[in-house]
């Protein structure tokens, strides 16, 4: 073995992969033929102008369309990343091949992000929609970690922990409060948070079991880091940029990317869905913020 690199945890492991193991494609679960324009893609007060005196007062119609377009911009943003975990885990699988145990869960892992992105692909295509370019290319910090960083790390761990919690976030507050959401968006990210929650409690398991060897440099040089990593994940999930809110037609789109940041009901609401995720940073060391 490598170096400083842990084996993977074999009892978790093996308890992942049976709770992966009955796997139904998500694509062919959903009932695609519920999904309906005339509903809302995200509960009301998880649009990100919510509140707003301006937005408050435009007809539901706009509002309903605007929480369309941001529900598409956050499983578009949600293909980027599952594309670097599925790049991850493919690389991965070659130091595995000698750990069936370690192979099986990367592989099972494999399966359902790949599922995951055809059910965001399958929503997209039907919504009709067409997005524009967006800027993840330019999220560097992220995708330098994403595909660079040390597969054992504790940078590359704590990175993965940040990246799946901070969608899930979302996901788990349109499940619990999705009365009047389109009932094809409650059941997607239905779907996904069951998936993620066993991804997630891998990625805490290999974070913790690297903490513990953390020297008080190495904790120096992550914080500014990760707090960088933190405020480019919200900026992708919870902040759409200028062309998508006129796609969703609100003009100029620079006014409305303005008036989001400096609305206080969205830092409200971020702050409320990320306190979770948050505190664990913060208990081990890492004071990290929503919000720059």
């Amino acid at each position: 073995m490598p170096r400083n690199q842990a084996p993977m945890p074999s009892e978790l492991a093996a308890h992942l992969s049976r709770s992966s193991a009955p796997y139904r494609d998500p694509v062919a679960r959903i009932d695609w033929d519920r999904l309906s324009i005339r509903q809302y893609w995200l509960p009301p007060e998880a649009v990100s102008l919510h509140g707003d005196p301006q937005f408050m007062t435009r007809p539901e119609a706009d509002r309903m369309r605007l929480s369309q377009v941001e529900f598409l911009n956050f499983i578009e943003a949600g293909l980027w990343l599952e594309g670097m975990f599925m790049e991850r885990i493919a690389r991965s699988m070659r130091q595995e091949r000698h750990n069936l145990t370690a192979l099986k869960y990367r592989l099972h892992e494999m399966r359902e992000e790949t599922g995951h992105s055809l059910m965001f692909l399958e929503l997209m295509a039907r919504s009709g929609l067409s997005l524009p370019h967006r800027r993840h290319s330019q999220q560097r910090l992220a995708n330098l970690f994403g595909r660079y960083a040390p597969l054992e790390s504790l940078g590359f761990w704590m990175a993965t922990v940040i990246g799946e919690e901070i969608p899930d976030r979302l996901n788990r507050y349109i499940r619990q409060h999705g009365r009047g959401v389109c009932p094809v968006v409650v059941e997607m990210s239905t779907l996904h948070l069951i998936d993620e929650a066993r991804h997630i409690s891998y990625a805490r398991e290999m974070m913790e079991s690297r903490l513990a060897a953390l020297h008080g440099w190495q904790r120096q040089l992550l914080r500014p880091l990760l707090r960088r990593l933190v405020h480019q994940f919200v900026g992708v999930f919870y902040y759409p940029d200028a062309r998508l809110y006129e796609l969703a037609g609100f003009f100029p789109g620079a006014d409305w990317v303005s008036r989001a940041k400096q609305n206080r009901h969205r830092r409200e609401f971020m702050e409320q869905c990320l306190h979770p995720t948050l505190e664990i940073f913060r208990q081990r060391g890492f004071p990290l913020t929503a919000c720059k």
